[in-house]
């Protein structure tokens, strides 16, 4: 579904239409750039959502020519199922505006062939000086990049009616320290209005329909607090290991990895406080307060609210799985978790006394991330003797997007029997249409210039605190 779907309480202005503009994709020849950013582009190409002139220029240390990044990108995006099947002409029309330039990410003559050849294209098609960097690369390269970004006089717009932003993938640093180190780096070189941090999880239609829920339905939002919630849970469960990714989950582990960046925007979603606009800084300052409110950790709680472990080697469908010490690039003696419970409490007006329960984990039963809102059990029960279940609210996040509610019901006889039903509201059958990838809902949102899906420097800085 496309991003139409995303309403304010109030009414919507029409979205601005995309601009030319130079896309530039640093670590072009890197597994996220083709397995999901490529891809997207291509798939708002394909539905028109990009400006009549663009060019997507990668830079990465691999040797490349123009022609040979074309066909790279175009074997990578056959077996991309989001994208659906590729349309050749399409495609061609998409491949016609691919470029490369090789470059090390901190040599600063790098940077000068960059800059001539953006100029280069800037001219040819008429792009207005506008860019946008997108930083598909080991966050241990972030600095550098930016660095000589700013150095070449690419981090600033270089006409008056010209832009220039910059999108930053996760980990946003590695604890408060290393978020602050970033932070400044990233605004010696670019202001906080041109910076876009991503997380992919934002971009799911049902996390954005959370909003729309709770806003734009005058049923949800009287219940929604601590008055009629019980507890909030949360949870990104996923059937995989670590896979090939040993070596840096030795250096993140779940909380860093997952709590720190998708749990916690989830929360933020959840408990935030209704916006007066739905505009960026709008939105992004009532998510801040949700962080503030949340009571940070001491050695206690930790000891109480929180529970982390690994997954051992077993079999799965009759297939033996390692275990995750027995992974590649994983020691032996590893105590990095692959596992976390943990109970978050929100101290404000609306949520105190109601705990969120969130968890995330690799190697588990299923793959499956939801919000479950339970709601209190009603205060007088006139069905004596009778199991009436309490009222649940579940938001499929993944692997199918959707809502549903649970309720009692009398069961068909002549005796008063209670049973549990369920309404369920599925995306693809009650629109007629696949969803748009994250990664094209979101990179639609920043050519459009509209941050609000994405993460500020503050809150950044404020997830870490915790």
């Amino acid at each position: 579904m496309s991003t139409a779907t995303k309403f304010s309480p109030r009414e919507v202005a029409e979205a601005p239409m995309a601009e030319p503009c130079a896309i530039v994709i640093f670590g072009a020849s890197g597994d996220l750039a083709r397995r999901k950013v490529i891809p997207a582009l291509y798939d708002l190409s394909a539905h028109d959502a990009l400006a009549s002139r663009y060019a997507l220029l990668g830079f990465a240390r691999t040797p490349m020519t123009d022609e040979s990044f074309r066909a790279t990108a175009a074997e990578a995006a056959k077996g991309i199922s989001e994208v659906g099947p590729i349309d050749p002409q399409k495609w061609s029309a998409f491949a016609g505006n691919l470029y490369y330039s090789q470059g090390e990410y901190g040599d600063q003559e790098s940077y000068a062939r960059l800059a001539k050849r953006l100029a280069e294209l800037d001219e040819e098609k008429g792009l207005g000086a506008n860019r946008l960097f997108y930083l598909s690369t080991p966050p241990e390269v972030y600095p550098d990049i930016v660095e000589q970004l700013g150095r070449a006089g690419l981090g600033r717009p270089s006409q008056p009616d010209s832009w220039v932003r910059i999108i930053i993938e996760k980990p946003f640093g590695r604890d408060l320290d290393s978020a602050r180190e970033l932070n400044a780096v990233v605004h010696s070189a670019f202001d906080e209005s041109q910076v876009y941090r991503i997380d992919h999880y934002l971009g799911k239609d049902t996390v954005q329909n959370l909003l729309v829920l709770r806003f734009g339905n005058g049923i949800f939002e009287p219940l929604w607090n601590r008055n009629y919630v019980d507890h909030v849970q949360i949870t990104a469960g996923e059937t995989l290991g670590v896979e090939r990714r040993g070596g840096f989950y030795e250096t993140a582990g779940a909380l860093r990895d997952m709590i720190q960046s998708h749990v916690l925007q989830l929360t933020c979603l959840t408990a935030i406080e209704p916006p007066a606009t739905f505009e960026a800084n709008a939105v992004r300052n009532e998510k801040i307060k949700v962080l503030q409110s949340i009571r940070p950790f001491n050695l206690e709680m930790v000891a109480q609210s929180v529970v982390r472990g690994q997954y051992a080697a077993g079999r799965i469908d009759g297939q033996a799985v390692p275990g995750y010490r027995q992974e590649p690039g994983v020691s032996p003696h590893s105590r990095t978790e692959t596992f976390v419970a943990a109970q978050f409490l929100v101290d404000n007006w609306r949520w105190a006394g109601v705990p969120f329960y969130v968890r995330t984990g690799k190697r588990l039963a299923k793959r499956s991330t939801e919000i479950v809102i339970q709601f209190r059990r009603a205060p007088h029960v006139v069905f004596r003797g009778r199991d009436v279940e309490p009222n649940r609210l579940v938001l499929n996040i993944q692997p199918d997007e959707g809502i549903s509610i649970s309720f009692g019901a009398k069961q068909p006889g002549t005796e008063m029997r209670i049973g549990n039903v369920t309404m369920n509201f599925c995306y693809r059958e009650a629109f007629g249409e696949q969803s748009r990838s994250a990664y094209a809902t979101l990179l639609n949102d920043c050519l459009r210039g509209d941050a609000t899906l994405f993460d500020r420097g503050d809150s950044v800085e404020a997830a870490w605190t915790l």
